[in-house]
């Protein structure tokens, strides 16, 4: 079992040959594992950005719920100033029935006073003619 020359320089070459081969071989599954790496930091930073996302759709959500919330108490009191409003005008509206209540009955005095007045100055001269009858009847 003795090889002959030809037949090592042979085998040397064979092995020589898978050498390249295995080495082109690490040199493919290097490259590959720097894609496979590459595609995983992608995949990493794609994981990260939808993460912002979602978290800044979350705040968009939370800022659109606030706003609502916020829309139905400015709702809640428009309507609330408009009962007030309503009520306030119906409190003038009451007043303004008193003023002409008071205006009236101011007025309802007034002229029974005049009254009055007429018929205590009636009664004034009624007296001074009597007072004038009984001194023209005295002298």
């Amino acid at each position: 079992m003795n090889a002959t020359p030809e037949v090592a320089e042979a085998a040397r070459s064979e092995a020589e040959q898978f050498r390249r081969l295995a080495e082109e071989a690490r040199e493919v599954r290097d490259h590959h594992r720097g894609e496979l790496e590459t595609i995983r930091d992608e995949r990493e930073r794609l994981r990260a950005t939808a993460e912002t996302a979602r978290g800044g759709s979350e705040e968009a959500r939370l800022a659109a719920e606030t706003a609502r919330h916020a829309e139905e108490d400015a709702r809640v009191a428009a309507e609330a100033a408009r009962h007030s409003s309503e009520e306030a005008r119906m409190a003038a509206e009451d007043a303004r029935h008193a003023v002409v209540d008071a205006v009236r009955a101011t007025a309802e005095t007034l002229d029974a006073s005049l009254e009055q007045m007429k018929v205590v100055e009636e009664m004034r001269r009624t007296l001074r003619e009597i007072r004038d009858v009984n001194k023209l009847g005295s002298h």
